[in-house]
């Protein structure tokens, strides 16, 4: 495996799919984290989200095989956060198939992008496969997935039947995004980030501290409506989605998304504002750290902390990475406006991002002094 940044593993992975041979995929637009086309959610969780009304049967005015990368955000992993592989913000790449290639290609181009193009070894790989739920007997268990693995080379101890989830949106079922909409079986790549022992020759999923899943093709088979039924989908499609920030990591042997470019400048700021190390607080720093972007995120679509949706979220990112700073890493001034500043370097790219960033940096600053004054008045009350 070569080593690769941010920037040249997207470029690699939109170069696979829009010049691939058999199945040229079309590159989309990078959409903003406030969907348009799904009232039931907050924010751009994945990168379907944009796709909704096109996933349902729309004609997509760039054809029916689109490539792209996707800012999400999502909170539901929100207590996760700081550990060294989950985040409030991320960047998602996917390739889709609006009713056109099946389970067999898209498997085929994920193994080939990430064996071949990467040149990640198949022997560190290993798949997990939808099992079937027993509260719904008319979804069956995935066995073409299973095949299609196996006959691509994975050996049946490295392919696991994952049972359950339906209800949940979790082991090895997708969606939908809100309450309603496409959805279906997956299945998941997972990675072997040890470097200090190798693969079993058996795959446990629930090894969560050495496995980690870098690529989830979703098999939308299925359409949930208002009454909670799953319903065969008219249109099958093909969604996948691949997490720029654990890739990252892996292409450069790290077993730690914070110690990438991604996050390392940030970090670094911390510490010197903080006089602490990185190695002895690895936990409020990156919980600092992964919270200030997101907010950056958030802010440069317009929005304000507040206390309903959008801006209620991003209140609560910018007052947990408050209450982090001042209590675990005793940061006294305020900080957020200079923890934030790195983050325009890292994602020079994004061009809204650049044009709004005084009006960012000046919203991170009023919400932290508004929180502090908070504190204030209560450590007097107490």
């Amino acid at each position: 495996m070569e080593k690769i940044n941010r920037n040249e593993l997207i470029e690699k992975y939109i170069e696979f799919f829009t010049l691939n041979k058999d199945h040229p995929h079309k590159k989309i637009p990078n959409s903003s984290l406030i969907p348009e086309n799904d009232p039931t959610v907050l924010f751009t969780t994945a990168g379907m989200h944009p796709l909704v009304p096109f996933l349902l049967g729309g004609k997509h005015p760039q054809g029916n095989k689109l490539v792209g990368n996707q800012k999400c955000i999502r909170m539901g992993d929100i207590e996760e956060v700081g550990d060294s592989y989950h985040h409030t913000f991320f960047e998602m790449l996917g390739n889709w198939s609006l009713g056109d290639y099946w389970k067999e290609q898209a498997i085929k181009m994920s193994f080939d992008f990430l064996t071949k193009k990467l040149k990640i070894p198949k022997e560190k790989l290993a798949v997990t496969v939808f099992g079937g739920d027993d509260r719904f007997p008319q979804i069956p268990k995935d066995t073409d997935s299973y095949k299609i693995w196996k006959s691509i080379g994975i050996p049946e101890e490295r392919i696991a039947y994952v049972k359950g989830g339906v209800l949940e949106s979790e082991n090895n079922w997708w969606g939908p995004a809100g309450k309603t909409g496409p959805c279906g079986p997956d299945t998941e790549i997972f990675y072997w980030k040890s470097k200090i022992s190798s693969p079993p020759e058996k795959f446990n999923p629930e090894d969560e501290e050495n496995w980690v899943e870098i690529w989830n093709n979703v098999l939308m088979q299925y359409n949930k409506d208002s009454n909670g039924n799953f319903q065969e989908a008219k249109q099958k499609n093909i969604d996948t989605g691949m997490g720029v920030e654990r890739t990252v990591a892996i292409m450069n042997s790290l077993e730690d998304d914070y110690l990438t470019e991604n996050f390392i400048p940030i970090i670094r700021k911390i510490e010197e504002l903080s006089g602490k190390k990185y190695e002895e607080t690895k936990k409020e720093m990156r919980i600092i750290s992964d919270h200030i972007k997101a907010s950056v995120m958030i802010l440069s679509e317009g929005v304000k902390p507040g206390n309903t949706e959008q801006g209620y979220i991003l209140r609560r990112l910018i007052r947990r990475a408050v209450k982090h700073g001042r209590m675990n890493l005793e940061l006294k001034n305020i900080f957020t406006r200079k923890i934030a500043e790195p983050i325009f370097d890292i994602y020079i790219d994004y061009q809204h991002l650049q044009k709004n960033k005084k009006t960012i940096l000046d919203e991170l600053e009023k919400e932290e002094k508004k929180f502090n004054e908070k504190i204030n008045q209560g450590i007097k009350v107490f």
